[in-house]
């Protein structure tokens, strides 16, 4: 589970990163659509999935630690 959260995070800002780089890039070239789709349109939908993937590296993270807390406990 914990490596399943750390591969959606990771993907997910990258995804997101990605986006954002090339709608950035597109605006800055003095365009406003690319394809169907308006450019802050773009940027907002690549701040939203570094956003989720923070979540999921969030989770992950806390997980990992429940699971030390309670390896603790046992001992």
């Amino acid at each position: 589970m914990n490596a399943l959260l750390l591969l959606l995070g990771r993907a997910a800002g990258l995804g997101g990163l990605l986006l954002c780089i090339v709608a950035g890039a597109a605006r800055l070239s003095g365009r406003y659509y690319m394809g169907n789709f308006q450019l802050t349109t773009l940027l907002q939908a690549g701040i939203a999935a570094v956003v989720i993937g923070c979540f999921f590296l969030l989770l992950a993270l806390t997980a990992r630690e429940k699971a030390d807390r309670s390896a603790r406990s046992r001992e």
